[in-house]
């Protein structure tokens, strides 16, 4: 396989299918809403503490590149944006881009949406790369963390979360999630799952260092938090070694 080619196509379509219900927060992509606060909380976090940003500026990101890699419809893509960054959105799902790419617009938010590849962004440099629960749906996830590397400017972050492959992930993204219909049937496989050292590997392989590594964790009552649990799913920050 080329190593520049990262792109699983059934992945692809399977989301790709899914494009016109993105926005809806009742929709299949509903778990999705549901866990932006607390990737938000946690890139938050790690920016202002590794680039010294004031906590309580409400545009922290202005004068930086961000890239969402596996950016669906934007619901990422749009608060980076907010937080004053000049974001880039790539998705496997040329679907995905144009419903991400309408509902930008009418937001009146300029961002730069693509479809396709994540390599053919070589050459070009961001402050900020992130790829939220997206290396467990690539065909080679050695290669796309390889890829996402070379995109990082000198100072750059990459920021990822991913589901921790244990019998507890199993049991809620699969069994219960899948099996209640909360998630579309089909969207995990649980044996392509990560776990933290596997990630933290294929990090340092691309000569990066993780930085910090915390747990999502999920609560009935509260929803999903920041945690030191990273049974069901985590986060991982590195930047250049």
């Amino acid at each position: 396989m080329n190593a520049t080619r990262t792109i699983d196509p059934a992945e692809a379509a399977h989301f790709g299918a899914l494009a016109a219900d993105w926005w809806d927060p009742r929709g299949s992509s509903g778990m999705l809403h549901r866990l932006n606060p607390a990737r938000l909380a946690y890139l938050r976090t790690q920016v202002d503490a590794a680039w010294g940003l004031d906590s309580r500026a409400l545009r922290p990101l202005a004068g930086r590149r961000a890239l969402d890699v596996g950016c669906g419809a934007g619901l990422l893509s749009e608060p980076l944006a907010r937080l004053g960054a000049a974001v880039t959105g790539i998705d496997a799902a040329p679907e995905n881009a144009a419903a991400a790419r309408a509902h930008a617009e009418g937001q009146g938010l300029a961002i730069d949406y693509r479809a396709g590849e994540v390599a053919t962004l070589a050459g070009e440099r961001f402050d900020l790369v992130v790829s939220m629960e997206v290396i467990e749906h690539v065909a080679d996830p050695a290669a796309f963390i390889a890829t996402l590397a070379a995109l990082l400017a000198e100072d750059g972050l990459l920021i990822l979360s991913t589901p921790n492959r244990t019998p507890l992930s199993r049991l809620a993204l699969i069994t219960v999630g899948e099996g209640l219909g909360m998630v579309p049937r089909g969207t995990h496989d649980w044996s392509k799952f990560v776990t933290p050292d596997e990630l933290s590997g294929h990090i340092e392989a691309a000569g990066l260092s993780v930085i910090d590594i915390k747990g999502l964790s999920f609560d009935p009552r509260t929803g999903f938090a920041v945690s030191d649990n990273k049974a069901l799913d985590y986060f991982l920050t590195a930047r250049r070694a």
